[in-house]
C-alpha cells in the first residue's frame, strides 16, 4: 500500500480532516493533500510524523522472498537468449575458478590472464 493511502485510510478511520491532521502533525493541509493524492513521495520520517499524530506507530518489516532468485534478476535474465545466459553462466564460473585460486593475501603482481 502507498505511503499517502495508508495516511488517507488511517485519517478516514479516525475522522479527522486533513486539516486537523495537517494542524497535529505541524505541517499543511496542502501537504497532506498531495501526500494522500500520491503526487508526492513524503519522506519515512513526514510518513512517521502524520502516522504518530494519528496515534499510530509505524511498523516497517523486511521478510525474505519466497524462491532461490531475485525476481528483477530473473525477468532479466529470462529477457536474453539462452546463448546470452550460457555465455554469461561460464564467464561466471571462470571468474569463481580464478577467485579460488588467488592468493588469500594481496599481492602487487596482476590477476592471470585467461
Amino acid at each position: 500500500m502507498p505511503p499517502g493511502a495508508l495516511v488517507k485510510r488511517r485519517r478516514e478511520q479516525l475522522g479527522l480532516s486533513q486539516r486537523s491532521l495537517a494542524r497535529r502533525a505541524g505541517t499543511t493541509q496542502a501537504a497532506v493533500s498531495r501526500i494522500e493524492r500520491g503526487l508526492t513521495a513524503p519522506t519515512w520520517e513526514t510518513v512517521r510524523s502524520l502516522l504518530l499524530a494519528m496515534g499510530c506507530e509505524p511498523d516497517l518489516r523486511a521478510r525474505r522472498l519466497r524462491g532461490r532468485w531475485d525476481p528483477v534478476h530473473l525477468s532479466a535474465s529470462l529477457q536474453r537468449s539462452p546463448e546470452q545466459r550460457l555465455t554469461l553462466a561460464i564467464s561466471a564460473n571462470r571468474l569463481a575458478g580464478r577467485m579460488r585460486q588467488a592468493p588469500s593475501e594481496p599481492t602487487s603482481h596482476a590477476w592471470p590472464t585467461p
